[in-house]
């Protein structure tokens, strides 16, 4: 899905990014900034491949920024399920399956996810690269689930049919839509509508 990576070195998009971060730790801390070098990574391989991920001389090149052992930065990195560690489609579908997903549906978001895009488990691809599936855990969104995050952006109140459309516009190139609720809940309000001060204080 993507091509090999020989080397990486931070180029002149994040480069001013990079410095910015490690200067906010003072001397000897530095490591400190592992995750946002780590995001800055991902996203510049994105923009040189396609493909957001973080191939090992994008590690080891974090890990020589920071003056630290590459280990370090592979513990990070192997942590938190937003550091790709391997090539992943266009849209990277990651599904929350927590409790409160669970309870409002989200099954049927997996399924959904899975007729649509033609993968049929969690951490594969679609034939065609354009989609990875990933479970993963809360994600912080309980109040709207359950709960889809397509790249970096959340879509929630889903169903069979809003989680089914969102993937077919995706796969006819349409734009991404704007994130949010796909049930028209404003913010964390109850899905209803608002419930209180609705009318003035007497």
């Amino acid at each position: 899905m993507s091509p090999h990576i020989e080397t990486f070195e931070f180029d002149e998009i994040s480069e001013p990014k990079v410095a910015k971060a490690i200067s906010h730790y003072p001397a000897g801390k530095q490591a400190s900034a592992v995750k946002t070098l780590l995001d800055l990574a991902q996203r510049q391989v994105g923009r040189m491949t396609g493909i957001a991920w973080l191939p090992q001389p994008a590690l080891d090149c974090v890990a020589k920024r920071l003056a630290i052992a590459p280990m370090r930065v592979y513990e990070i990195a192997t942590f938190y399920t937003m550091f790709n560690l391997k090539p992943v489609g266009k849209y990277h579908l990651q599904v929350c399956t927590t409790t409160p997903c669970w309870l409002r549906g989200s099954d049927e978001v997996v399924s959904a996810c899975k007729k649509a895009s033609g993968i049929d488990h969690f951490g594969g691809s679609s034939a065609d690269g354009l989609f990875t599936l990933t479970e993963v855990e809360c994600m912080g969104a309980c109040v709207a689930a359950p709960i889809l995050q397509v790249n970096d952006d959340y879509y929630e109140d889903l169903d069979t049919a809003k989680t089914e459309a969102l993937l077919e516009d995706l796969k006819a190139g349409k734009p991404q839509p704007p994130a949010g609720s796909l049930a028209g809940r404003q913010s964390s309000a109850p899905i209803s509508g608002q419930t209180v001060l609705t009318d003035k204080a007497e």
